[in-house]
Order: structure tokens, then C-alpha cells, then sequence
């Protein structure tokens, strides 16, 4: 549901997308750093909202340090959102990176590396969890769908099929959750941007015991209209559309029931313009 929004002046913080908004590949696009700058020392909380489901947390925060973004505890993956559908004391075949494995065990789950020659057989664990990973293969995917056969379900980090690079678009862990589920007959359930665990982990990161998250005073920023723009629906905070990551048209918004596009700006930087005019 979408929350009446206050006043431009009044929003007090910005969710913000990595790929394609901050930096391509970690290439920082330009005026990102500085535009992040000013909005801090203005005043706004800049917290960083990814599908990137690869990279430890603090690999993340590592990163945007070394482009010169603080970023220390401000960093919510994909992958801490879909630790949040498994149990502690689990068995979860991990066919995914490190950052994958990280939250899984944080949630006192078990993660079993599927290095493709698990046997995913006998119903040895209560869920397959797949992210982004580099190393997949025909081997990786037999035993992600052996386990699914044997009664785990399946859980996705993130349906984007794929993410911006400097050399352009490249296979995101979209396509690889698309061939477990076609391998394993299931039909997954998916944590990332723009679905309710996502949600969750922004609301549990950002509320304090004196006060929950107020939606209405935050900009979810990204260049995705199905993610990110979904995103921001779900959690009822305004949308601003940026074109310096996957670009393509949006006059047509069918299936994308109730997106509203805020702002539609070319980057991060001018959207740090116009929040601090």
C-alpha cells in the first residue's frame, strides 16, 4: 500500500540500488560518490539495498569504502533477506556465493556448499537456496535439482536475469534460480527486491526500539522499474527511476500494478540535486 509521502524536504532517507546507481561492475558512475556526500551531510541516511547476493556483507561495505562511500552497517543484500525464510538448524544446499553462505549460517542454519558433487538425493535438506554464482554447472545444477526432487524447497536470492556491467548487461542470479526451478518442477520462492523479505530486512534494519521505519519519508532509487520501483511500492515510500544502469523504455508499465515513478532522472547525482535544492 502506498503511504501519502511528505514533502521532498522531508524525506529523511534514501534506499539505494548498487548496480547501476552507485557503480557498474564497481566502477563508480559518475558524481555517485559526491552526490552520497551531500546527502549525508545533509542530514539524510543513505542505506544500500542490493540483489547482489555474491559478496559478503562486509565485502560490500569494503567496496563502496575503497570508491570512498562509507558504508559500514548500511548494507542490505539480497541475500540477508532470504536467510529470513529459512530456520535455524536447517539444511540448506547453498548454489550460490559467499555472501549467501554468510547469512545462512547467521540464521543458525546449516549451509552445505553445492560444489556439484553434493548428493542433493534422500531428502537431505529442507532447502535449496541459489544466488548469483560464477561457478555453476551442469553438476552444480543436478544436485540443486536432485534435493528439490527429495522434498527441499526452493528459495531465490533474486529473479534479475541480468546486471549492468561496463561491458553491458551480463547473466544475473535470475537465470540461474530460472534453471533450478526448471530442472528441479518448482516454483521458487524469491526474497530480493521486490518481495516481502526484502521488505522486511529494510523495515528490520531501519526501525529502533523508539520508533518503526515511516516509509512515507524515504526514496527507494534504482534503474529497475520491476525491482526496484516494485520495491518501493511494496514498502509504500516514493520511487526514483535512474537511467545510468539498465535503461530501457517505461511507458508501458503493465504488470507492474500499482508503480508510480516518482522521479525519473538520469542519475544519483541529480536526484541529490533535487533533494537538496
Amino acid at each position: 500500500m502506498r503511504i501519502e509521502p511528505v514533502s521532498i524536504d522531508r524525506i529523511e532517507t534514501v534506499l539505494c540500488d548498487l548496480d547501476g546507481v552507485v557503480w557498474l561492475a564497481h566502477e563508480p558512475i559518475p558524481g555517485s560518490v559526491e552526490a552520497i556526500a551531500a546527502l549525508r551531510a545533509a542530514g539524510r541516511r543513505v542505506v544500500f539495498v542490493t540483489n547482489n547476493s555474491a559478496a559478503m556483507i562486509a565485502e560490500h561495505e569494503a567496496s563502496l569504502e575503497a570508491i570512498g562511500i562509507p558504508a559500514v552497517g548500511e548494507v542490505i543484500s539480497s541475500a540477508v533477506a532470504a536467510a529470513l525464510l529459512v530456520e535455524p538448524g536447517e539444511r540448506v544446499l547453498v548454489t550460490g556465493g559467499p555472501g549467501v553462505v554468510e547469512a545462512v549460517e547467521a540464521s543458525g542454519a546449516i549451509a552445505v556448499v553445492n560444489d556439484g558433487t553434493v548428493d542433493g538425493r534422500n531428502g537431505g535438506f529442507d532447502a535449496v537456496l541459489v544466488g548469483l554464482h560464477r561457478d555453476f554447472d551442469y553438476q552444480r545444477l543436478a544436485a540443486a535439482a536432485a534435493a528439490i526432487h527429495s522434498g527441499a524447497r526452493l528459495v531465490g536470492t533474486n529473479s534479475d536475469s541480468t546486471y549492468p556491467t561496463p561491458r553491458g548487461l551480463e547473466p544475473g542470479g535470475g537465470s540461474i534460480l530460472a534453471a533450478v526451478a526448471t530442472a528441479g518442477d518448482a516454483v521458487p520462492t524469491i526474497a530480493g527486491k521486490p518481495h516481502a523479505p526484502m521488505a522486511r530486512a529494510i523495515a528490520q534494519h531501519l526501525s529502533t526500539d523508539e520508533a518503526p521505519f515511516d516509509p512515507a519519508t524515504a526514496v527507494m532509487v534504482g534503474d529497475r522499474p520491476e525491482t526496484d520501483g516494485l520495491m518501493a511500492v511494496r514498502i509504500g515510500c516514493r520511487f526514483a527511476l535512474v537511467r545510468s544502469g539498465v535503461n530501457g523504455p517505461v511507458n508501458d508499465l503493465a504488470g507492474l500494478d500499482g508503480l508510480v515513478i516518482d522521479f525519473d532522472l538520469p542519475d544519483l547525482a541529480a536526484l541529490a540535486a533535487l533533494l537538496l535544492a
